[in-house]
């Protein structure tokens, strides 16, 4: 047998955070080291971050990448490192990573495929790397070989798929396997999104039985640049099973997955395919560097970790945004989160999520090493709830249109997850701003003719407060708006959009509710249910800026919200004509009468035509799945149009035809 310990490592990068991300990368050797590691594949863009966007056309981001390479290489001595950084050949940036054994760079292979969907814009910032190219690429003095390659380094052979190589069909997988390599190293920096891990499991699995060789696939964690969370889910797969995986949404920064791969039996199963072998070294480059790997021992049987979120989207929504939450408040350098507390869902959500952010996180770090890395003074913190109240403020602030159920509401659920909670009264100043508006105007404003104008300033006027409480305290004021608020512009710029981060703002209303109802029962496993939110739950969503009399609703306002979000999707997400979506309503709500359904349809693109200047302006959100909203990562619509006037008229048409 040939034993070999092979490993790939999870890190929390940040972008352009030079001493941070070597300090990460040198802690992920030394575990390795630890562990008698011979080959260690860390994520793609390791070293600057992935999330640099347009500081990678900056030289100095290339110069500081390479410094920080050089300046690793003395500790790679007797081990094998895969290191991602970015550089430049002949006027075009290249996504790379650096193969270095034993103190040496033996090579660099670019990303062929680039990631240029949705959230990513690789294409952007460097070129795709031509097949089947190789060139011996001169820097500093010295010369490398960098292209289409296979490493073959104290007699194994390993080859590189960088992230978006391996969702592609013509991979290059397929020509690593004819050649025989040993190992298929994947260096990747692969988003969050619900379900997705499962995916890319299948991928990493199906690599390994069809190439019939081990693959190391590497990932980064935590919420690195803002609005992208990653899962970690670091995995090693050998002829067809998983012998490996590491933990997914973690807190802590460097996470190594290792495990034992005997090369001989894995080359001998090989060697049963019905690949036919390439017999010349000369069909792709074969780089040598002779270097002798630390042995291995077989390792007893282990179990593959018991995932709670494998298979469930609450659990997943709930430790996704926590800990992208944790990352955003310790990277921004703020001190503690402010939320105007209206009562309703959306606000109770947010409060909820800064709760289990807290309370996952001392989980698995602890209570004191929470405190440090979230920047709280020593000895202040000494449970979780305590931990809670230093860093969450929840602002309750009534008008005349406010009832004793929201405030009520909103004090429970402030007292249950263990936060601050304070009172402002904004009526005076609603009254004020009104008093003024109408001594210009000369008339008074009144609900029958100023409706949304006097439901506005009612939100608008509350901004302010919380914005100065936040500066006050060096905190960050969160948003409390959700997807399907975004969809139609059901939210007041300025007023309950204000803040600098949305973080609910990537989930849609029928899925938030139905998840606050599964809290109030259950909850995230290690954090439990939280029956106060009983008091949000049993309530109709609600605005409350009407006068009581109105008993206003959301759903009212606009349409139910599971017919809300279906339309979206059918309209948004697949890109269907308004006639289109209104036979797919049709289809799945025939309960519902074809005035009514042809109503709400004009209704959503009406309102999603005129509200894209809304999104433009949303705080930044979460990543949270493919179908995202987010102009800035997903999903790109013009500020002006044509409102679908021509399609709509159509849908009108087409109803009336059928009815006659």
């Amino acid at each position: 047998m040939h034993l070999v310990r092979v490993a790939a490592a999870a890190l929390n990068q940040t972008p352009l955070d030079w001493d941070g991300n070597q300090a990460r990368i040198l802690e992920a050797i030394r575990l390795a080291r630890q562990q008698g590691v011979a080959v260690l594949v860390l994520p793609e863009l390791c070293i600057p971050g992935y999330g640099c966007e347009d500081a990678f056309f900056g030289r100095g981001t290339i110069l500081e990448s390479w410094r920080v390479l050089q300046e690793l290489l003395p500790e790679t001595q007797g081990i094998v490192v895969a290191l991602g950084l970015p550089i430049m050949h002949r006027a075009a940036n290249y996504n790379a990573v650096c193969l270095v054994a034993d103190g040496h760079i033996v090579g660099l292979v670019g990303k062929r495929f680039l990631a240029g969907d949705g959230i990513h814009y690789e294409p952007r910032w460097f070129k795709g790397w031509p097949a089947g190219k190789f060139v011996q690429w001169e820097h500093d003095g010295h010369s490398y070989p960098l292209g289409d390659q296979i490493f073959e380094v104290g007699g194994l052979r390993i080859g590189f798929e960088i992230c978006e190589d391996a969702w592609v069909p013509n991979r290059p997988g397929v020509e690593l396997a004819s050649q025989g390599v040993d190992f298929i190293c994947n260096p990747s920096a692969s988003h969050f999104a619900f379900g997705k891990h499962e995916v890319r499991k299948q991928i990493v699995l199906n690599a390994s039985r069809s190439f019939r060789a081990t693959y190391v696939y590497s990932n980064f964690i935590g919420n690195e640049s803002g609005r992208v969370i990653y899962d970690g889910e670091c995995m090693i797969a050998s002829i067809g099973h998983l012998i490996a995986e590491g933990p997914r949404l973690g807190y802590d920064d460097v996470y190594l997955t290792s495990a034992v791969v005997d090369v001989d039996l894995a080359r001998m199963l090989h060697a049963r395919t019905t690949y036919a072998p390439t017999v010349d070294d000369n069909v792709r480059r074969i780089t040598r560097f002779d270097m002798k790997l630390p042995g291995a021992d077989l390792p007893p049987h282990t179990v593959d970790p018991d995932d709670e979120l494998r298979n469930d989207k609450r659990e997943e929504f709930s430790r996704a945004v926590a800990l992208g939450l944790f990352d955003y408040l310790r990277k921004s350098r703020s001190r503690g989160f402010v939320v105007s507390l209206s009562g309703g869902a959306d606000s109770a959500a947010v409060a909820y999520l800064v709760h289990v952010m807290v309370m996952l996180a001392v989980q698995e770090l602890g209570v004191e090493a929470t405190c440090a890395r979230l920047g709280l003074p020593e000895g202040v913190c000494t449970t979780p709830r305590a931990i809670v109240r230093s860093l969450l403020t929840c602002v309750y602030q009534s008008t005349a249109n406010s009832s004793d159920t929201t405030r009520n509401a909103a004090a429970a659920v402030a007292e249950a997850v263990g936060a601050e909670f304070i009172e402002f009264d904004v009526d005076p100043l609603v009254r004020t701003y009104v008093s003024n508006v109408e001594a210009a105007i000369g008339r008074e404003l009144s609900w029958q003719r100023d409706d949304i104008a006097l439901q506005n300033i009612q939100a608008r006027a509350r901004a302010p407060g919380v914005w100065l409480l936040a500066n006050l305290r060096g905190a960050l004021l969160l948003a409390t708006s959700n997807r399907s608020e975004a969809a139609v512009g059901y939210a007041t710029m300025d007023g309950d959009t204000c803040g600098g981060l949305s973080p609910i703002a990537g989930i849609d209303k029928a899925f938030l509710r139905e998840w606050l109802r599964w809290v109030e029962a259950e909850g995230p496993a290690g954090v439990g249910p939280m029956p106060a939110l009983r008091a949000v739950n049993v309530q109709a969503p609600t605005a409350e800026l009407r006068p009581s009399g109105a008993h206003q609703t959301d759903e009212g306002d606009l349409m139910p919200y599971p017919i809300l979000d279906a339309i979206e999707r059918a309209a948004i997400r697949d890109k269907l004509a308004p006639k289109e979506v209104y036979r797919v309503l049709a289809s799945r709500f025939p309960q519902r009468s074809r005035d009514q359904l042809l109503l709400w349809v004009k209704r959503f693109f009406r309102l999603w035509s005129q509200n894209q200047w809304k999104r433009e302006r949303y705080a930044p959100s979460f990543h949270l799945d493919d179908e995202n909203l987010d102009p800035k990562t997903w999903c790109r619509f013009p500020i002006l149009s044509g409102g679908f006037a021509h399609e709509l008229a159509e849908l009108e048409a087409f109803v009336k035809h059928d009815d006659d």
